[in-house]
């Protein structure tokens, strides 16, 4: 009877463990159809529908920002530019994915190179 290395013995409990997350996100994510089907939306959820994006994008901004020291070096602008970015791209663009990217990109080159 062959045996399994401890190596592989650990790679395979590690898939075995990613394929369970994962399947377990797909049924999470399909149970809502599988059982609601085609029916109507509450207002309720058409309420948080318009309002949860900006609500999100909201407390994001709040914790990246929330660690920035206005008292010391470079006093927050590598992050102020980098929205800037963001909202100057978003304006050009119309593009969140674009937007969102363009300004990380723009702040890392900041902080690597001018700050």
């Amino acid at each position: 009877m062959a045996t399994v290395s401890r190596d592989t013995a650990f790679l395979f409990h590690g898939m075995g463990q990613v394929f369970i997350m994962g399947l377990i996100t797909v049924l999470i994510r399909l149970l809502p159809f599988l059982f609601l089907g085609e029916k109507e939306a509450s207002p309720f959820l058409k309420y948080l529908e318009k309002v949860l994006p900006y609500a999100i994008i909201g407390m994001l901004l709040v914790y990246c920002l929330r660690d920035i020291s206005l008292l010391a070096y470079p006093h927050g602008l590598p992050e102020l530019l980098g929205c800037i970015g963001v909202v100057l791209l978003h304006r050009w663009k119309k593009n969140a994915l674009l937007s969102i990217g363009g300004g990380t990109i723009l702040y890392m080159i900041l902080v690597q190179t001018v700050f």
